[in-house]
């Protein structure tokens, strides 16, 4: 069991009963408590975020950080919350994937070894906003972490991609190409022509049919 100290206001501390006894228990405590301040990386749980799925430049959250401090008796403190914590999106130039964080996911906070606010406020090369070190305040947010099932998804496997939406899946480009045979299971609702084998299906003609009130027979099925 270690002990620990009593300050004259009646908190308890971290500093052992032993931390003085020599010169290296005096250099492991200081040592001790410099590591202790280091933040690097924690989990946290996003409450939330300035974006909501649209097509906008990368946003911001709001992050709880989920692992909780104690003080020198077990007590446990809240951690409280980070503000205005940079998250990551997949984005090449102007190409990205877009999955805007939602409250309630559970991410990692990558914790900078300086002061990130000069460069969030001007988006380039900056000194650090102040002397503070690997504080919690320059926080980055990495998400996909402990989190459940998901009801929306492109899944890749030894089986192939699927794309799944419980609602709809909108491709949006002047020209879409699809090299290979497609096979739709539903029914398809098309605003403008079709064309099969050089054929349109709207302005086609019929040869060998004489003119009069009579309609053709069905297709026949190949």
């Amino acid at each position: 069991m270690v002990a620990t100290t009593q300050a004259m206001d009646g908190a308890t501390g971290v500093v052992q009963l032993y931390a003085d006894a020599s010169e290296y228990e005096v250099q492991q405590f200081l040592l001790r408590q410099a590591l202790a301040s280091t933040r690097t990386t924690t989990l946290v749980q996003v409450l939330s975020c300035s974006n909501n799925g649209g097509v906008s430049a990368v946003g911001f959250v709001d992050v709880k950080v989920l692992v909780q401090r104690v003080d020198g008796v077990g007590n446990v403190i809240d951690a409280g919350v980070i503000h205005d914590v940079p998250y990551l999106r997949l984005q090449g130039g102007s190409n990205a994937v877009i999955i805007d964080p939602q409250p309630g996911d559970i991410g990692l906070a990558c914790i900078a070894d300086r002061d990130l606010s000069a460069v969030k406020a001007s988006k380039a090369a900056a000194a650090p906003g102040s002397a503070r070190r690997h504080d919690m305040a320059d926080a980055l947010y990495i998400g996909g972490v402990l989190n459940g099932v998901p009801q929306q998804y492109v899944q890749f496997n030894q089986d192939g991609i699927t794309l799944l939406s419980p609602t709809q899946v909108t491709i949006k480009a002047p020209v879409t190409a699809i090299e290979g045979d497609l096979t739709v299971s539903g029914s398809a609702t098309v605003q403008g022509d079709v064309r099969g084998a050089g054929v349109s299906l709207a302005q086609h003609l019929h040869p060998g049919v004489q003119r009069g009130p009579a309609n053709t027979d069905p297709p026949t099925p190949s």
